[in-house]
């Protein structure tokens, strides 16, 4: 066995929420068809916000059908949507934590960009609004960065090594690539990872605005006529077991994680450096033991921001060369938004759809070519193509980036 492939993890549950509602396959049936998440924004104070558009859990989710009311009273939405995610991945996988002690060797991991934001935006509103001499005794425990990590091992009874993962845009990614390197150093055989986010608060999307990075109608990345991201909300949680426990048991592989990538740009906090972008690219090939023509899509961070989309076709240009414009990239953003610390999860539900399907999702409103985005978009419509391997991209703010080398089983 080559080193690469002793590396290798496999992935055998997914699960999400997202704009689409819950389910992994109801995500990625409607990454498939192209269609999109994104619409008027459900807040109670849209009216006093200039951008009134968001990829939104739909209303029909009602977290009372999944917790009970004493659980509910602990779970800001962030962890809500965390469970509902690592339940559907944990029940795909078949594993029994119970049994042979397995819980002991099985790590949680998950990213967030921002944690328990509704909760924080909701007490500081009572508090400094309504000057409540009170705040929800669970604050602290809700809003946490760690509580989605914690419910989930208490949920399960999963006793590994437990933390959270904070890099913003790329907590995802990050999240997924520690999993798979603890899985690999030994310390445990199973790892339910990914990241969930719920960001869609009046003070977050305020925040938003004044960086002047929003679209007000729709996300079109890499088109020229781009106007900048739409905030999503979600989560994606994945089972990652080492190769070995996992054909040992017999279990269905999803998809094999095979390499990944992490750099800093060590630059600018919000403008992007290629060189960063490009450095995480070429160290996810690497681990993987992949060369740039055994790539066939490339998930595209494709946030839909004028600095971004240029930054990351330049990047792709230096990693891949002659091969960059026989790539098939896209950005799913264009549909599920840009859900921060959720992001890469599900994006990597898209990547593994695209495997096991052989069709790449578009990227969704490309109407208009941007002379300094000359690859290969998938524009507007699905591609059916034979997915060998490919990379998910997410680049943050603060120059983080996690790439993560994905191929068939």
């Amino acid at each position: 066995m080559n080193d690469a492939a002793s590396r290798a993890i496999a992935i055998t549950g997914m699960g999400a929420i997202s704009a689409f509602g819950e389910g992994a396959e109801t995500l990625w049936a409607a990454l498939r068809e192209g269609r999109s998440g994104i619409r008027p924004l459900r807040h109670e104070r849209a009216a006093d916000l200039r951008v009134r558009v968001a990829a939104q859990v739909p209303e029909s989710f009602d977290p009372a059908a999944h917790f009970p009311e004493r659980q509910l009273s602990m779970l800001d939405r962030t962890s809500q949507f965390a469970l509902v995610a690592a339940n559907e991945a944990i029940a795909q996988s078949g594993l029994d934590f119970a049994a042979n002690g397995l819980g002991l060797r099985t790590a949680v991991v998950v990213g967030t960009g921002v944690g328990g934001e509704t909760t924080q935006d909701e007490q500081s509103r009572r508090l400094y609004a309504e000057n409540a001499s009170r705040l929800h005794p669970l604050s602290i425990v809700r809003l946490m960065t760690n509580a989605p990590t914690s419910q989930i091992s208490m949920a399960h009874g999963l006793r590994g090594p437990a933390f959270a993962v904070a890099s913003a845009c790329a907590s995802s990614n990050h999240a997924i690539a520690q999993a798979a390197l603890m899985i690999r150093a030994g310390l445990v055989d199973v790892a339910v990872a990914g990241g969930t986010e719920a960001c869609l608060s009046f003070g977050a999307m305020r925040a938003w605005e004044a960086m002047r990075v929003l679209a007000d109608d729709t996300c079109r990345p890499f088109s020229a006529n781009r106007r900048g991201l739409v905030l999503g909300e979600g989560a994606g949680v994945f089972v990652l077991e080492s190769m070995a426990h996992a054909r040992a048991r017999g279990a269905q592989v999803l998809g094999v994680l095979a390499g990944v990538g992490m750099s800093a740009d060590a630059g600018d906090i919000v403008a992007p450096d290629p060189a960063g972008s490009a450095s995480a690219m070429t160290q996810a090939l690497a681990d993987a033991g992949l060369s740039p023509g055994d790539i066939d899509y490339i998930n595209a961070h494709g946030t839909g921001t004028p600095a971004n989309d240029p930054t990351e076709t330049t990047a792709i240009h230096h990693v891949f060369g002659t091969h960059a414009p026989k790539l098939a990239v896209s950005s799913t953003k264009s549909m599920h938004g840009h859900a921060l610390g959720a992001s890469g999860a599900l994006e990597l539900v898209a990547v593994l759809g695209a495997i096991r399907d052989g069709v790449v999702p578009p990227t969704a409103n490309l109407d208009a070519p941007d002379p300094a985005c000359d690859l290969d978009y998938v524009a507007n419509t699905p591609r059916e193509l034979r997915v060998r391997a490919a990379l998910s991209n997410s680049f943050a703010f603060g120059g983080l980036n996690a790439v993560l080398a994905v191929r068939a089983p």
